[in-house]
């Protein structure tokens, strides 16, 4: 009995060390076979995809929990080099490395079935309009397809739409997390992706679905999501600043994206005034996805309590930017709210509802936003009063004694006087021209032109005042009366008093005066109220 069980004993340890041996000899044999038929099926699917040449610098196997496999420099390449403005020849698909795992069983499969692979530093070069016949076969499914794979999950992707227009650099787009499942030939791919927008720096994070991708005309690739832009940081674009979020939806073509969205800046700022306002925007726009391009239509925008609309583009220009026009209207806003904005003086230089339409210009460039706005246009500010008292005193009393109430105009009654501004005006390197204001109080009315600076240290208006009072009207006692000969040299033009006038200083420190020797009086050259009707 002993013997039985030392000699059954002895054919288990028998067995088992054959089994140990045919193990440590098989596992090398798989394996030393895995790696040939992993890198056959790899090059394989691949070819018979693209229908192109394939390369794979290395691939490497081992065994534990399955089957795993890492591969280093794969790169897909087509009939002509589809970004020849790149040093050397570019593959369509370049993947830096890339890992997944399987059972021993699938490997033997055919198609081979693998649920996720693992992909770091994917280029992927698409060619010019001209140039994108290379790849006809890609997405279609024809030939032999080795491989069959559930989910990618990529870090650090780049995708490079390529351009031959004059003017045009290449589009580049940087993910840096991408997830995509469902892939297959003919149907739609669904992505999760993060990536970092370069200016202004934040974190977009967009959910939705692409494809099939129609390679001969990309831009008739469907494209649809939702998104959201967290944490941007404006002052990464010199002369603004703060914090912008966004969330919205897309739909349409590669080539024609309808996207609408929301914005919201709770302290937006111009580095030239320095005052953070809320800022909040409602958006539909049409986004070029092959070049960049965006076209505005529109934007409903809100500053404090004053609404605009703005419709435009926004170009890319070749190592510079994006060059952003606009046409804006404002028809429900207050102009103390827009001097908070872009004025540098507290509290804003005056008040009242204002009515404005024009042209914004934001040219590409390293500058300041101040430095690079330009804008060209009209406004009325029909009711409009001055928040430096010593500004709106001046106003109360010339408009009294322009009605000949000089009397009272002694008294200095607050009487806050609104004015009526309107004209044309241009914005540039952060100084507001106005070469025609007409400005109304009762008793007087004046055509000026001048310049105001965003920063309030330059003021400067010249031009002519007409009076419904004569000069001797003005005044009182005995000044009044040795006026009186020298009425007739001022009434012109049926008012009772016309002079030349200017105002010069700065917000601070206004100056009042006649202006004998000023030559570019608007005098002869009355603006007209009907180019500034709103």
């Amino acid at each position: 009995m002993p013997q039985r069980r030392s000699r059954k004993w002895r054919w288990i340890g028998g067995i088992l060390l054959v089994l140990l041996i045919g193990t440590a000899i098989g596992i090398p044999i798989v394996i030393a076979r895995a790696r040939p038929i992993l890198r056959a099926r790899v090059i394989d699917t691949l070819s018979s995809r693209f229908k192109t040449p394939v390369e794979l610098a290395d691939i490497r196997v081992w065994i534990a929990d399955g089957i795993h496999v890492d591969g280093k420099g794969l790169k897909i390449f087509g009939a002509k080099d589809p970004n020849p403005s790149a040093p050397g020849v570019q593959p369509l698909l370049e993947i830096g490395e890339f890992w997944f795992r399987a059972s021993i069983r699938d490997l033997f499969r055919s198609p081979m079935h693998v649920d996720v692979v693992y992909v770091s530093g994917m280029n992927m070069n698409i060619p010019p309009k001209d140039d994108r016949g290379q790849m006809h076969g890609f997405g279609k499914g024809s030939g032999k397809i080795s491989i069959v794979v559930d989910h990618f999950i990529c870090k650090d992707t780049k995708l490079i739409i390529n351009t031959d227009k004059p003017g045009k650099e290449p589009l580049e787009f940087d993910i840096r997390d991408l997830r995509m499942k469902d892939i297959g030939p003919e149907q739609p791919m669904k992505f999760d992706a993060t990536l970092t927008n370069p200016k202004p720096v934040g974190d977009i994070a967009s959910k939705g679905s692409f494809g099939p991708l129609n390679m001969e005309s990309p831009r008739d690739s469907n494209v649809s999501g939702d998104y959201s832009f967290t944490h941007a940081d404006l002052s990464t674009l010199k002369g603004i600043g703060g914090i912008l979020s966004s969330t919205g939806s897309y739909t349409g073509t590669l080539g024609r994206i309808e996207a609408n969205g929301h914005t919201d800046t709770p302290d937006f700022r111009l580095n030239v005034s320095g005052h953070p306002v809320p800022l909040e925007t409602d958006f539909h726009a049409i986004v070029d996805g092959t070049d960049g391009d965006t076209y505005l239509e529109p934007v409903n925008a809100k500053i404090l309590e004053s609404t605009f609309t703005a419709r435009g583009k926004v170009v890319r220009v070749i190592g510079k930017g994006h060059d952003i026009e606009l046409n804006v209207k404002l028809l429900n806003a207050r102009i103390q709210d827009l001097l908070q904005l872009g004025m540098k003086t507290e509290p804003p230089v005056m008040t009242g509802a204002v009515q404005m339409k024009t042209e914004l210009s934001l040219p590409p460039g390293d500058p300041d936003v101040a430095d690079r706005l330009r804008l060209n246009g009209t406004f009325r500010i029909p009711d409009a009063r001055f928040s430096n008292d010593k500004v709106q005193d001046k106003v109360d009393g010339l408009s009294l004694r322009s009605q000949g109430k000089a009397k009272l105009a002694k008294e200095k009654p607050d009487i806050n006087v609104p004015s009526d501004l309107q004209g044309k005006f241009t914005l540039s390197k952060g100084v507001i021209d106005l070469p025609s204001l007409l400005f109304t109080v009762p008793g007087t009315h004046a055509d000026l032109n001048g310049q105001y600076s965003m920063d309030g240290k330059t003021f400067d208006f010249h031009g002519v005042l007409k009076l419904d009072a004569k000069v001797s009207q003005m005044t009182t006692g005995w000044k009044s009366i040795l006026l009186k000969p020298v009425d007739p040299f001022f009434a012109k033009d049926g008012v009772g008093t016309k002079i030349n006038f200017k105002i010069t200083g700065t917000k601070d420190e206004p100056h009042f005066g006649l202006d004998f020797g000023h030559k570019d009086s608007p005098e002869d050259k009355p603006a007209s109220e009907a180019d500034n009707k709103q």
